[in-house]
C-alpha cells in the first residue's frame, strides 16, 4: 500500500464531508461522496443523493461536465460499487472515464462488495490505494448504518433519551413533558429525519400520544413509526394509528397478542410484525432481525425506560444521547434512562468507546459511542 500524501488526506477529508450531504436521503444505500483531482486542481465533486439515483462516482463524473478525465485520480469516502442494483456498476464508470487512481477512505463490508470493486479496478490497470488510522475511521463512522446492517442484518440503534440533574427522566407520576430545551427538541426532530425508523414502547405511547414524525421546515424523508407493543394495546384513535393511512407504522407484538386487536390494527393501516423469543431481550432480537430483513438500517430509540433497558439486554444498543436538562425531580418512584435487568457487577457494565458534551441552549448533550462496525 503506497504512503498517502497530505493532498490525499485533505482530498479524502473533503471525500468524507461531501458524503454527508446524504444524510437522511439514500436510505438503505450507504453515503457517499466522491472528488476528482488532477495535477492537485479539483475538477469534479459529487455525492450520492438519493436512492435508485447515480452514485457519487458518476455524479462527479456528470460534474465534470464532459471534461476529459484521463489520467485524473478520483477520491471517494467508500470503495467503488462493482455489481448492477438500481444503477450500473460505479467501477465501468470509473473505467470508462480514464480514471488512472483511486483512493478510498473506507471499505464495503456488504456481501457485493468485499473488496472486489477495487480488484476490478486494479486488473483494468488502475491504479488503487486505501486509507487507514484516522480517515478511515473517519469514513466508516458515517455509515454506521449501513455498516452494521451489511454485517448483522440487524439496524443500527441510537438511543435518545431527556434526564434531570439527578438522572431521571419522569416524575413518580409519570410526568416527563418537558424535561429538556425547546432547542433540543428540535436537534431531536432532526435526528427523526436522518433515521429509518423512530422505536418507542406501548407505555410511551399511552402516556403521550405521540406522532413521532420530523416536524421541521425542509424535512425529506420522514420515519416509521415502530410501538412496542406485547399484547397490541395501540388505541385505534391514537394519533399514530390515525396518520398510519399516510405515514408508516409497525406495530411489534408478542405471540400473546389477541388476533382480534392485531386485526383492528392492521384494518386501520399498521403493518403487525410478531417478535418471538423467551424474554424480552430475545424478542427485541427478533424484532430487530425482521426490521432489517425489511430494509431498516437505523433506528432512533425514544424509549421509555422499559423498552431502553430491554433493547441494552439485548445488546442493541450502538450509540447514546442523553440531554441533561438542569432539573431537579428526587423521588424514590421516579423513573430511570434505563430499567430492563442490567449487570450485576460494574466490572461488567459496557462502556463507551468515546464521549462527547455539546451545550444545546439550557442543555447539554452527552454522546457516547458503545460500539464500532
Amino acid at each position: 500500500m503506497a504512503t498517502l500524501t497530505a493532498a490525499d488526506h485533505d482530498h479524502l477529508a473533503r471525500s468524507i464531508e461531501l458524503a454527508e450531504f446524504g444524510l437522511g436521503r439514500v436510505h438503505p444505500n450507504p453515503m457517499v461522496g466522491a472528488l476528482i483531482v488532477r495535477d492537485e486542481k479539483v475538477l469534479a465533486e459529487g455525492w450520492h443523493d438519493e436512492c435508485g439515483g447515480p452514485h457519487a462516482e458518476v455524479n462527479a463524473i456528470a460534474d465534470a461536465g464532459g471534461a476529459d478525465l484521463t489520467g485524473a485520480t478520483l477520491y471517494v469516502s467508500m470503495e467503488p460499487c462493482c455489481h448492477h442494483g438500481k444503477t450500473p456498476p460505479c467501477t465501468d464508470a470509473l473505467i470508462a472515464a480514464g480514471i488512472a487512481r483511486v483512493v478510498v477512505a473506507s471499505d464495503d463490508p456488504s456481501a457485493k462488495a468485499c473488496g472486489r470493486g477495487l480488484g476490478i479496478l486494479r486488473d483494468e490497470g488502475i491504479e488503487v490505494d486505501v486509507a487507514d488510522g484516522e480517515l478511515a475511521a473517519r469514513a466508516r463512522l458515517v455509515n454506521q448504518a449501513f455498516r452494521k446492517h451489511a454485517r448483522s442484518g440487524r439496524p443500527w440503534i441510537a438511543f435518545k433519551s431527556a434526564m434531570t440533574l439527578d438522572g431521571k427522566v419522569a416524575t413518580r407520576t409519570g410526568d416527563s413533558q418537558w424535561i429538556s430545551d425547546e432547542s433540543s427538541r428540535a436537534r431531536a426532530h432532526r435526528w427523526r429525519a436522518s433515521v429509518d425508523a423512530v422505536v418507542v414502547g406501548i407505555g410511551t405511547a399511552l402516556a403521550d400520544d405521540p406522532q413521532l414524525t420530523a416536524r421541521l421546515d425542509g424535512v425529506h424523508h420522514q420515519p416509521r413509526r415502530v410501538v412496542f407493543d406485547a399484547t397490541a394495546r395501540l388505541p385505534l384513535d391514537s394519533k399514530l394509528v390515525a396518520a398510519a393511512p399516510q405515514s408508516a407504522l409497525t406495530v411489534v407484538v408478542s405471540r400473546a397478542a389477541r388476533r382480534s386487536a392485531v386485526e383492528a390494527l392492521e384494518m386501520a393501516g399498521a403493518e403487525v410484525v410478531v417478535a418471538t423469543g423467551e424474554n424480552e431481550p430475545a424478542r427485541v432480537r427478533s424484532a430487530l432481525d425482521q426490521l432489517g430483513a425489511r430494509g431498516i438500517t437505523s433506528i432512533l430509540l425514544e424509549g421509555g425506560p422499559h423498552l431502553a433497558g430491554a433493547f441494552l439486554d439485548a445488546g442493541e444498543i450502538d450509540e447514546v444521547r442523553l440531554f441533561l436538562a438542569p432539573l431537579l425531580l428526587g423521588g424514590r418512584a421516579a423513573r430511570d434512562p434505563l430499567e430492563g435487568e442490567g449487570v450485576e457487577r460494574i466490572s461488567e457494565a459496557l462502556r463507551a468507546l468515546t464521549l462527547d458534551c455539546e451545550r444545546v441552549a439550557d442543555d447539554l448533550l452527552i454522546s457516547a459511542r458503545l460500539r464500532e462496525w
